[in-house]
């Protein structure tokens, strides 16, 4: 990882003098522009096969990127030729949304983490479609991650979620529900019984359903949430989105607690973990787990996997460490309490 450590990522960290979005963006961009013949050789350096079946799904290999990198799908083809076995597009919501006054990402270098609080910053359901239309297979699974559009009073939640299920099923390989980013008003109260049991009653299809949840909770909410799941058909979990706590920053970071957001990175490596064992336990693991929360390692990503996921997501341990971490983590992560899952 030295090169990209070393050379790359401290010109991708000034772009922008230095702001996170803007380099997010050209890089983004960088990207979807990548010809046919580099993304080759890129292949050629990155993929690695390691197939597995989860949730009725074959992915080529345990790792995934996690939704957030390309919000719009804008540069699915190079996903793969970085190594991923499986990207999750989004989070989407049904009607376009600029998202949260900037500044709203930043990066805590120190701790190797990042807050962001974007708010679902999307073109919207429908453009996706297009887009994914248009494209066409990328030749790993694909997942989309869907949201509720800001505008919509909670109470119209969930047909919120079915427009935008109802545009974009027909091109993933399964579909995200997102009721646990911090970034939307009153998003994470859609993570009780009652709202859960009716969106999952309505979202049932040929498509498998993950919810996608708070490291935040306690376990009992978990535990209960676990239990609508179960009884209504959800295919699988994702544990977790960001947090909202501020603890493991280095001192150096401290100055950037006070930001609003959900934290992602370095610090949540534990917890994520710990909701991973919590999950599979409670379950007895009959419920399928992508792992997603301070994965900066190949031993951070056995170690999760270890706990009961079956498959693993990269956001910020790909942003500090970047597509080695890709290869290192398919190539070396070992699970041992979960290998495959209906």
């Amino acid at each position: 990882m030295n090169l990209f450590r070393n050379a790359v990522r401290p010109v991708l960290f000034r772009l922008g003098g230095g702001d996170a979005e803007s380099a997010h963006e050209w890089t983004l961009h960088r990207l979807a522009s990548m010809p046919p013949a580099a993304r080759e050789v890129m292949r050629r350096r990155y993929a690695f096969s390691a197939p597995v079946d989860a949730f009725g799904v074959r992915f080529p290999n345990r790792v995934g990127l996690a939704a957030g990198m390309d919000k719009n799908g804008l540069a699915l083809p190079a996903w793969p030729a970085l190594g991923f076995g499986f990207v999750e597009v989004g989070t989407v919501t049904a009607k376009a949304q600029p998202g949260n006054d900037k500044p709203r990402l930043f990066r805590l270098r120190e701790s190797e983490a990042i807050i962001n609080r974007m708010g679902f910053n999307n073109a919207g359901a429908a453009a996706l479609a297009a887009r994914l239309q248009e494209l066409g297979p990328i030749g790993v699974p694909l997942g989309v991650s869907l949201g509720k559009s800001k505008v919509t009073p909670l109470d119209e939640a969930v047909e919120d979620y079915l427009e935008s299920y109802r545009l974009l099923h027909p091109y993933a390989d399964y579909i995200a529900v997102n009721v646990s980013s911090p970034n939307t008003p009153g998003l994470r109260s859609l993570q009780d019984r009652d709202f859960l049991t009716t969106l999952l009653k309505e979202l049932s299809g040929p498509v498998p359903v993950l919810v996608k949840i708070a490291p935040d909770l306690t376990e009992p909410a978990i535990a209960e949430l676990l239990e609508v799941c179960l009884e209504h058909g959800a295919a699988g979990l994702i544990a977790t989105n960001t947090t909202l706590a501020r603890h493991g920053l280095a001192p150096g970071d401290q100055h950037l607690a006070a930001e609003a957001g959900g934290l992602s990175g370095k610090p949540l490596t534990e917890r994520a973990r710990e909701v991973v064992a919590f999950v599979h336990d409670e379950t007895g693991g009959r419920l399928p787990i992508i792992g997603v929360g301070g994965i900066m390692s190949a031993d951070d990503a056995s170690r999760i996997l270890d706990a009961g996921a079956t498959l693993v997501q990269l956001y910020s341990g790909f942003i500090y460490r970047g597509p080695d971490l890709v290869k290192a983590v398919a190539q070396g992560a070992r699970p041992s309490r979960a290998t495959t899952a209906r």
